[in-house]
């Protein structure tokens, strides 16, 4: 196997993601290893043994994934992959579970385009509620809106309480401020509907949580973004395809952005993410943050 690029995945979960192991295989890793119902505790001894097994050369060949579906999780196993490194023996590391960290880095930068295309304005003091908002990619999209000044809400069909007791876990993680709304009922989303100026789709696939009545009614509504492909469509109106398309019936002339628009570009983030691991000279630890630098740099050029 000299010289030959190697990928250890590691996972909480019982499987581990197709999709992920694709992509890989796509950036053209030569050898695609996973592992399964890897627990954090499990993280520092398998770094070390990645690390130490092919000298200072190979680790330059080596990198670890992090997949699950914990958003949180992930980073808690980024972080003690990083340290269980012992330099110069140090691979890079590589944080996206279920897709989440790539999805919620496409749909923010995405969303700030549009707006930014639309008004002239940043996300700085726009309300973003986040309907499915307790979910991986809502509350990593939720992260990075509130470190870019945005007022955000993630809402849940359990209630307030629920949605205020995630957003305070992770505003206490990664000091930020979200704030958590009540989407269980039409009536409770129609409450804060009318004072979004941005609302994000992110609940489970295959459940509309707006429908054309409801934002023939959210009179600040200026972009409104799904992340579910899957019929029927989370928010009614937005074509899956749609990236800055305007929503007819919407006060403001909201722009609708699709699941299969910001999918493509959380393809390219993927993909490139993992084309910096492998040309790296120096150990990259890619997380939440660095996803949306990439996002941004990529949408730029759109």
């Amino acid at each position: 196997m000299k010289g030959h690029y190697l990928l250890h995945m590691f996972n909480p979960t019982k499987n581990v993601s197709p999709f992920d192991v694709n992509m890989a295989y796509e950036a053209e890793f030569d050898g695609v290893i996973p592992y399964s119902e890897v627990a954090l505790d499990d993280i520092h001894a398998l770094t070390q043994d990645t690390i130490f097994s092919r000298g200072t050369k190979g680790v330059k060949r080596t990198g670890i994934f992090i997949g699950g579906r914990e958003f949180g999780l992930a980073i808690d196993m980024l972080n003690r992959a990083k340290s269980a490194m012992v330099p110069p023996f140090e691979v890079s590391v590589f944080a996206d579970p279920s897709g989440a960290i790539t999805t919620a880095a496409a749909l923010v930068a995405c969303v700030e385009l549009q707006l930014k295309k639309k008004t002239g304005d940043s996300l700085s003091g726009k309300r973003i509620d986040i309907i499915g908002g307790t979910g991986p990619v809502g509350v990593c999209a939720g992260i990075l809106a509130a470190k870019c000044g945005a007022t955000v809400y993630l809402t849940s069909r359990r209630g307030a309480k629920v949605a205020t007791e995630y957003a305070s876990e992770y505003n206490a993680r990664f000091g930020v401020k979200m704030l958590g709304a009540d989407s269980s009922t039409d009536e409770k989303v129609m409450e804060f509907l009318t004072e979004s100026h941005i609302v994000v789709g992110a609940a489970k696939a295959g459940i509309q949580v707006l429908s054309k009545r409801q934002l023939a009614e959210a009179s600040n509504l200026l972009v409104a973004a799904d992340v579910n492909a899957v019929p029927p469509l989370g928010i009614e109106g937005v074509g899956v395809h749609d990236m800055g398309v305007e929503m007819a019936g919407t006060p403001q002339n909201a722009v609708g952005l699709g699941a299969l628009g910001i999918g493509d570009i959380k393809y390219k983030i993927h993909f490139k993410m993992f084309e910096m691991m492998k040309k790296t000279d120096k150990p990259l630890y890619l997380d939440h943050e660095r996803a949306f630098e990439v996002a941004r740099e990529i949408v730029s050029k759109l």
